[in-house]
Formats: structure tokens, C-alpha cells, sequence
């Protein structure tokens, strides 16, 4: 079903990789409810959409695109969403902004049912997609060192060395030594093993607790938080709330776009600069967006995370029916989960690791070329530092045909990158980001 051998892989590494991605995004079980719920959405009723959410785009990935991409609600769009709440003092409640949620998602929907989506990612310049890829990379890499507090804010520096002495750090560096060491060995599943041993080693030490049990039945306190979609739409009308949805799906569609390219890319899963079955991959996340918006979660996206299942050999759809199936049965041990994925030093090292993999796609960059070079640098240097790989693509495309019609060279540009060059441009000056 899945066309393994056409794929080089086994089930046996399939489901490493399947476990490997669950492992390293599992925390937005945790994260999530706990910044919705500063906007008046009950924990428990977070935490069981997010579920859902991801359960419904990642299983469509899996079954409808043989994708290994793993698909759950969005980091940054959550907290874009609890600052809609509390910006609008009272005026939106949760339910509410979820139903802007739940347009933007129906629009992604149309989008992805047409050419559209497809034909902006073969629009995407070739450098620009190498530039998404290493900057996905550098930034997933920032991630887990500012995760395990190797990295820490400064006042002087804005970010600076943690105390190396901690016992967080200290576990981060046993983890990713262990990793790094079963990697140059060539060990098969050497970041899943790697995490494990980390995982070990946290228990013994005492850093790893259950103290609230390991099982707990998942429920929805509010039932449905959408219940007539025709009310969400005049929800919308009512309240004007079309700046909201148009910076949901901007944000979305290229923060998914993004990394599915990124992904893939890392995969080899791009030929010819195209992704195959790539309409069945776009509809994905939109599904997962207008589902979760029901039940009560932000939108869904396409998660860098993957890139650690595609590390270990994830190259089909059963690494993310891997994921999905483990969605559902950490649905009833959230306890459990929430203890792991409290402790950063697990999943740090495998963060960095495969961030310093997908950083080899600079070697496959036109650097002889500023008018190519300077936007891609653009884009690798803006995730990071924005923490917002959306942000980086935007500085991307707005750069690009600027420095293509300063050379002369205006006819090489798609027409689709100069629609959303303006875009980006109106997104970045007028909207909330």
C-alpha cells in the first residue's frame, strides 16, 4: 500500500521514523492547551482538539499522499490566536476567533482543491527552496539549543552560552553525545535510540517523574465549540474579522508550503523540482485546520519535525500513520506524555542534529549569483532570528524579484512570486506578525 521497496525502506524503519517524529513534536499535546488556555479555552478541551486534529490531517497524509509528514497545530499561530482574545478586551471570545479559524480553513480547503497551491510551490525559485530547507534546519537546530537552555536570552546579547552545568544542560549534552555517536556509527534509528537512552538516563537520575499517574480518559468539557458553520461565517461578517482570516491563511499556507518543500527536500522526495501527489498533500493541513477549529484548537500545519523521522529513514505514509496511531494513545496518557515532553533534554539533541543535516542544502545553492544568492541567505538567516519560518520566506520573496528586475532579468521571475511579494509586503507593514 505504502510502495516501501519503491521507496527503499522497510516497516521496521518506517516505524522508528514514525516514533522518532512523534517523539520530537509531541510536546504540542502540552503546549498548546497551555497558551489557548490563556484565552478562556478549558485545558482539557485543548488538549483533546489537538488530538483530533492532528489524528484526522496526519492519517490524509499518510493514506491519501504517502507523505512521512507529520501534521498537528502550529506553534506561533496559537499564540497569534490567545493575542486576538486578549487584544480585543473582551469583545471576541474564543469561540469567535475559532470561527475565523474555521473560514481561513474552508478557504485553505478551496485553495487546495485548484492549482493554486501546487503551482506557488513549483513557482517557488529553486534557490529559494534550498533556502527554505537550510533555514528550516538552522532554525529547528536554534530550537532545541534554546529548548535544554544551552542558548538563553541576554540582555546585552539578546541570546548568550546557559550555565553548562545544570543539570538540564548537562543531560542534553550526555543525549546528544550518545546520538551523535550511534549516527557516525551508522546505527539504523540512532536519534529514536539516542532519545531513549537520554530518556533513561533523565528516569534514574530523577529528572523524568510520573507524578500525576499515566492514564487519564481524553473528553471535550464543551462538546463542540462550533457547532453551526453557517454561524461561524456570519460570526465572521459580524465582527469583521477578514484581517484576521487573510493573515491565518497567509501565515498557514506558507508556513505549511514551506516545510512540506523542506521536508521533502530532505527526503528526495522532489523530482525535478515538483512534489508528487502534492494536491492530496496540500489538503492535509486544511482539513486539520477547519476540523480542529470545531473542536477547539488553532490551525494545523505541516511540522519541521518530520525532518527527524526522514533522518531515521521515514520516506512513505506509514511513518505518519505511525504518528497518527500514537496520537490516539497518547490521547488517553496524557500524563505520561505531559512528563516526557516536559523534559526538554530528550528531544533537544535530535533537534539539533537533524537541523545540522538539513543544512547541507546550502552546498546545493547558487552562490556565483547575487540576484539568487542574497534572497535564499535572506530566508536561512530570518527563521532563526524571527523564529518564524513564514517571516523567512516572506523576506525571500520580497527580495527576489526586486534584485531579478534590478537586473534585468524581470521575465524570470513567476507571476506568482510577484503577487505575493506584494503580499508579504502588505502582511509584514500592516499586519500582526
Amino acid at each position: 500500500m505504502f510502495k516501501l521497496q519503491d521507496y527503499n525502506t522497510n516497516v521496521k524503519t518506517e516505524l522508528l521514523a514514525g516514533l522518532t517524529t512523534f517523539l520530537t513534536m509531541v510536546y504540542i499535546v502540552i503546549v498548546n492547551p497551555a497558551i489557548l488556555s490563556a484565552a478562556g479555552v478549558p485545558f482539557d478541551q485543548v488538549f483533546t482538539a489537538t488530538i483530533i486534529s492532528a489524528v484526522i490531517a496526519t492519517l490524509w497524509m499518510a493514506l491519501a499522499a504517502n507523505y512521512p509528514i507529520a501534521i498537528a497545530p502550529g506553534m506561533g499561530l496559537n499564540a497569534y490566536f490567545t493575542s486576538i482574545v486578549l487584544g480585543s478586551h473582551g469583545d471576541i471570545d474564543y469561540r469567535i476567533a475559532f470561527a475565523a479559524v474555521f473560514v481561513a480553513g474552508l478557504i485553505f480547503i478551496i485553495l487546495s482543491l485548484t492549482p493554486f497551491r501546487q503551482k506557488l510551490i513549483e513557482a517557488i525559485p529553486t534557490n529559494l527552496k534550498y533556502g527554505i530547507s537550510a533555514g528550516i534546519g538552522l532554525f529547528i537546530a536554534f530550537v532545541g539549543l534554546r529548548m535544554s537552555n544551552i542558548i538563553v536570552s541576554n540582555k546585552t546579547n539578546l541570546i548568550a552560552l546557559g550555565d553548562l552545568r545544570s543539570e538540564g544542560v548537562v543531560l542534553t549534552l550526555i543525549g546528544l553525545l550518545i546520538t551523535i555517536v550511534l549516527i557516525a556509527l551508522n546505527v539504523n534509528g540512532g536519534l529514536f535510540f539516542g532519545m531513549i537512552i537520554t530518556g533513561i538516563i533523565a528516569y534514574f537520575t530523577g529528572m523524568l517523574k510520573f507524578t500525576k499517574g499515566f492514564v487519564a480518559a481524553p473528553h471535550l468539557p464543551e462538546g463542540l465549540v462550533i457547532g453551526n458553520p453557517i454561524h461561524a461565517i456570519g460570526d465572521v461578517v459580524h465582527y469583521g474579522l477578514y484581517t484576521v482570516v487573510f493573515s491565518f491563511l497567509l501565515v498557514t499556507i506558507f508556513d505549511t508550503t514551506g516545510t512540506m518543500v523542506g521536508v521533502a527536500q530532505q527526503a528526495g522526495l522532489v523530482k525535478d523540482g515538483k512534489m508528487p501527489r502534492v494536491r492530496q498533500a496540500l489538503l492535509a493541513d486544511a482539513f486539520g485546520t477547519s476540523v480542529g477549529a470545531l473542536f477547539g484548537t488553532s490551525p494545523t500545519t505541516a511540522y519541521i519535525e518530520s525532518t527527524s523521522g526522514v533522518a531515521v529513514g521515514g520516506r512513505t505514509g506509514l511513518t505518519s500513520l505511525t504518528v497518527a496511531v500514537l496520537f490516539i494513545v497518547a490521547a488517553f496518557f496524557s500524563p505520561v506524555v505531559g512528563a516526557v515532553s516536559g523534559i526538554a533534554a530528550i528531544t533537544s539533541p535530535a533537534l539539533i542534529i537533524v537541523g545540522s543535516l538539513m543544512m547541507g542544502n546550502v552546498a546545493k545553492m547558487n552562490w556565483s549569483d547575487f540576484d539568487e544568492a542574497f534572497p535564499a541567505f535572506l530566508v536561512i538567516i530570518a527563521m532563526p532570528l524571527t523564529s518564524s519560518i513564514a517571516t523567512g520566506i516572506a523576506v525571500g520573496f520580497i527580495s527576489y524579484p526586486i534584485l531579478k528586475i534590478v537586473k534585468g532579468k524581470a521575465k524570470e521571475v513567476h507571476p506568482l512570486v510577484y503577487v505575493f511579494a506584494v503580499l508579504f509586503f502588505y502582511q509584514l507593514a500592516f499586519l500582526a506578525h
